[in-house]
């Protein structure tokens, strides 16, 4: 199972204004340490794409999700022309690939007029499904051992 780490830059800012906060709250004195916090690393691309991806255990996927990979282990055929094309990441959310790497497929969206804004999305390796239900603002990666 692979798992990726949530990184936030606001743990060290959280941590400075919740001593200012018991300090105010109690009267004591604020140290320069307590109410200052460390300056936090550049955000890079790798870590901005980290953040945005978490888990899903496949059984809290809806029903249409499972629809979908059930025709993507079939091969097809899919319901929407764009099924199966390449997943440009032009958002870079996901893991930064070689062009061609990912693939994308529509989760329908019951009462939707057209694809709405679910999709799944498959690395080449067998083990990397990713799901998303904004149309690529966040990802899941999907974990069938729960």
């Amino acid at each position: 199972m692979r798992r990726h780490p949530h990184t936030s830059s606001r743990t060290p800012r959280l941590a400075a204004l919740t001593a200012l906060g018991a300090a105010l709250l109690i009267g004591g004195p604020v140290t320069t340490a307590q109410a200052q916090a460390p300056t936090p690393a550049p955000v890079t691309a790798v870590a901005r794409a980290a953040a945005a991806v978490g888990d899903i255990c496949s059984s809290d996927l809806p029903s249409q999700a499972h629809d979908t990979l059930a025709l993507i282990d079939k091969g097809g055929p899919f319901p929407y022309p764009q099924d199966g094309t390449v997943f440009q990441n032009r958002e870079g959310v996901l893991p930064g690939r070689s062009t061609g790497y990912y693939h994308e497929y529509t989760v329908k969206t019951p009462g939707s007029s057209d694809r709405g804004a679910r999709r799944v999305v498959t690395g080449e390796e067998t083990d990397e499904d990713y799901y998303t239900s904004d149309h690529y603002a966040s990802f899941d990666l999907i974990d069938f051992t729960c």
